[in-house]
């Protein structure tokens, strides 16, 4: 079964020539106008002025519309669905949190503690394991079609979760929840690196993650509408499954048929956009527009030591955010709530880091915007450790419900940061598919940990939990200072080598050399 979104690819061959193309090329089928000029004759001097020109500006400004209505219909179909898809899995993959307040554990997982993290466990472990070979599928063949395999995989998992009779038919149910978002995951950041500029791929990625955010906000009403329900003769959490479960499957559908893959092929796009796409992918060295695996990229990855060193800052922030994502509405409901208004006071947090996510992904430096979120974290773990809720004033209960806003904040926020900077420091797809890959396989890690951090019986406080949580986004911050600090002396160090930096729209030989082509420069 093909997608009837796309087109041979052998059609638009030729058209990769665009990639030579000046400042004079249009959206016109990549076609360089010749500019007119109007000379003007001084004749007090009896001498030849100065071409007063305005043929060439207004190509050029017809050439900047032209580009934003381009963007603007990637924009109106990709953003939508991608935001959707991590709507759909942030809800599948975290309304076991939800469940758990109304009597999943007791039912299913015999009231165990130890059972309820295993279950979120079952969740990462498949997840680390697919995430590189997961993002990578998405370089073998059409992302459209991996990405919505993913998407029916995790799909009918986590709707066959309202099933459930045993904790064994849980954890097998979690595991392929996992399996299906290792397809997904990074693999839709990569897929963003196909048809946006690196100056582009940060916003977008800021609103793709930002769905996340909605997600704990849409999951939390949900909860809360599910838990008010009386009288039901299915019990409200296998409800609360089907509910989020069942339209992620007419999700993946739409996504496979929908979801432009290349613009190489796309018919979302015709033949002068697709021109003007291929004119400004080649012009920053983004052109490569075949699938299939470039296993000497998928090495250098593998040995690059900065694809460690980053996935471990980001394991030290997934820490938090699973942290966020299987206990917060636990830590609320210390707060003095009952497990409905623990569900509704979940969401206040989840919009604020919506407006905030939006706001620093308007910056183009990764490093230090990532500093300044582990600094937030550390503010609102060390609130939660500090302050003791038993027998809390109306103070201290308002200062831990700021704290929950602090580490929700850094959770979300540093997500899209981090994976926009490895992102923006790899030369070519293989290698840039391995690397977010790697977010995943080291940054899931500290996820695993997070789900054994908060048991019951340290409740309310969770003291090992927020020092678990203040110890490790230390060292994240440690390591993204260090690393904006390390590109930024490399940057320099190149620089003074190759004379200056390259002129703007110079080829870069990344689809060989990488990102140790001469002209490239890393994202700070």
């Amino acid at each position: 079964m093909s997608n009837i979104n796309e087109k041979p690819i052998e059609q638009h061959h030729e058209r990769q020539g665009a990639r030579f193309a000046d400042d004079g090329a249009t959206a016109e089928a990549g076609d360089i106008h010749p500019t007119i000029t109007n000379v003007t004759q001084d004749t007090e001097k009896a001498s030849t002025g100065y071409a007063n020109s305005t043929t060439g500006l207004d190509h050029r400004v017809e050439s900047s519309k032209a580009e934003r209505r381009l963007l603007w219909k990637l924009d109106i179909l990709i953003i939508p669905l991608a935001a959707l898809l991590y709507l759909a899995a942030y809800l599948d993959r975290g309304n076991l949190a939800n469940a758990r307040l109304q009597g999943l554990e007791s039912t299913v997982l015999g009231g165990s503690d130890t059972n309820y993290s295993i279950a979120l466990s079952c969740f990462f472990i498949t997840y680390i394991v697919f995430s590189i070979p997961g993002t990578l599928l998405a370089k073998a063949i059409l992302p459209s079609t991996s990405i919505s395999m993913g998407a029916l995989i995790w799909s009918i998992a986590a709707t066959c979760q309202a099933a459930a009779k045993t904790r064994a038919g849980l954890f097998v149910c979690r595991l392929f929840v996992g399996i299906g978002e290792a397809l997904f995951g990074q693999a839709m950041a990569l897929y963003f690196t196909y048809f946006y500029l690196p100056n582009e791929v940060s916003k977008r990625i800021g609103l793709f993650i930002s769905a996340g955010a909605v997600a704990g906000a849409f999951g939390g009403l949900i909860s809360f509408g599910v838990s008010s329900m009386k009288h039901t003769k299915i019990i409200q959490w296998r409800i609360l499954f089907l509910i989020e479960g069942l339209p992620s499957l007419l999700l993946a559908i739409i996504v496979f048929f929908f979801l432009p893959s290349r613009p190489q092929t796309t018919r979302y796009l015709n033949e002068e956009e697709r021109t003007l796409e291929l004119t400004r992918l080649n012009r920053n060295s983004l052109g490569e527009g075949h699938t299939g695996i470039d296993y000497t990229a998928v090495k250098r990855a593998l040995l690059d030591w900065k694809t460690y060193v980053v996935a471990i800052a980001y394991s030290c922030m997934n820490l938090g955010l699973g942290s966020v994502g299987g206990f917060l509405p636990t830590i609320i409901k210390g707060l003095g709530y009952t497990n409905a208004d623990a569900q509704l006071y979940t969401v206040p947090p989840y919009v604020v880091m919506l407006l905030i996510t939006s706001y620093s992904d308007r910056y183009q430096t990764r490093g230090l915007p990532a500093a300044a979120v582990f600094c937030v974290g550390i503010v609102g773990w060390a609130i939660l450790w500090g302050v003791n809720p038993v027998h809390a004033t109306k103070m201290k209960l308002h200062a831990r419900y700021f704290g929950c806003i602090c580490v929700v904040t850094a959770g979300y926020s540093n997500s899209p940061i981090i994976m926009a900077w490895q992102s923006n420091n790899t030369g070519s797809q293989s290698q840039r598919a391995v690397s977010l890959g790697m977010l995943n396989t080291l940054g899931q890690c500290f996820s695993v940990l997070a789900a054994f951090s908060f048991p019951s019986k340290e409740g309310p406080k969770y003291i090992k939990g927020c020092a678990l949580n203040v110890a490790f986004s230390s060292l994240g911050l440690l390591i993204v200072l260090g690393m904006t600090f390390w590109y930024r002396w490399e940057n320099k160090r190149r620089d003074k080598v190759e004379g200056g930096r390259p002129p703007k729209d110079t080829p870069i030989n990344v689809f060989e050399e990488y990102d140790l082509a001469k002209g490239f420069r890393y994202t700070p």
